[in-house]
């Protein structure tokens, strides 16, 4: 029921973009921006009223749940930016469906981490056990390097990271198995103690409820030279309107970089430099 709710309210938000026409539309001063519940929205909803006061450009923020409505919606031009995805998704979704937008500025990142409801370190993988993963295959790179950094498996050297899937793995002690869900039920899995460890992205673990430091059997180390940074979208072309570059430069100034460390002062969400 809770996965049926999930669908529903997905595209009835889809459904609301579409009826509310192009972006093009919008008087000059509003600026709509999807994004993901938690920490996106929070963000953006503490960026709002730095805009209307610094820019008079009242912030439009539609919340959505399913990674792959975010570009299509983008490119359609039903929003004129979004913030919830990292660069080897961003990149992954152009070369495949070929859409006009742009990766404008990176703003956060958010450690990627493994939760299990069966185990409580990872001296207590059996052998065949089975490691649930998002479906994403822009996931896979960066879940299977953590497990290669912790000694779990161990990827082929020769292949880059960022690109490399389950047949890169040369040494897989245990015989795990991955098995994919869709990232939106990831947090569903855990909860139903499916698995024994569920790779779980930053901001379903946050939405959830999740602290990364202390519910995770293995965290990933973040800094903010990891390729995984959390970035702005906008339609190519739209790179220097008034109104993106003004959302550009608040989500980047020192007054958000604070919130974000005051609010997830945990070490769920980090600034990018």
């Amino acid at each position: 029921m809770k996965k049926l709710l999930i669908t529903i309210t997905t595209l009835l938000l889809v459904f609301g973009l579409a009826a509310c026409g192009s972006s093009e539309t919008t008087d000059d001063k509003t600026l709509k921006v999807s994004a993901t519940l938690d920490p996106h929205s929070k963000i953006l909803e503490f960026v709002k009223p730095i805009l209307k006061e610094k820019y008079d450009i009242d912030l439009e923020i539609t919340v959505l749940d399913d990674y792959f409505v975010f570009n299509q919606a983008l490119d359609d031009g039903e929003v004129d930016a979004n913030y919830f995805q990292h660069e080897p998704f961003f990149d992954a979704e152009v070369a495949e469906k070929g859409y006009e937008i742009s990766n404008i500025a990176g703003i956060h990142i958010e450690p990627f981490g493994f939760y299990s409801q069966n185990i409580t370190s990872l001296d207590e993988l059996e052998d065949g056990d089975e490691i649930i993963i998002s479906n994403s295959i822009s996931d896979h790179g960066r879940i299977l390097s953590i497990l290669d950094k912790a000694g779990v498996i161990t990827l082929d050297p020769d292949v880059d990271v960022l690109s490399a899937t389950t047949e890169n793995i040369i040494d897989n002690p245990k015989n795990l198995v991955f098995l994919e869900v869709k990232p939106e039920i990831l947090v569903a899995t855990y909860e139903n103690a499916e698995g024994a460890m569920v790779a779980i992205n930053g901001n379903y673990a946050i939405q959830a409820g999740l602290n990364p430091l202390t519910d995770s059997v293995l965290l990933e180390q973040a800094d903010s030279t990891n390729p995984y940074v959390n970035i702005v979208a906008c339609k190519k072309g739209n790179e220097n309107d008034e109104k993106i570059v003004a959302l550009v430069e608040v989500l980047k100034s020192d007054e958000v970089k604070q919130f974000i460390l005051d609010t997830y002062a945990d070490g769920s969400v980090i600034p990018a430099e």
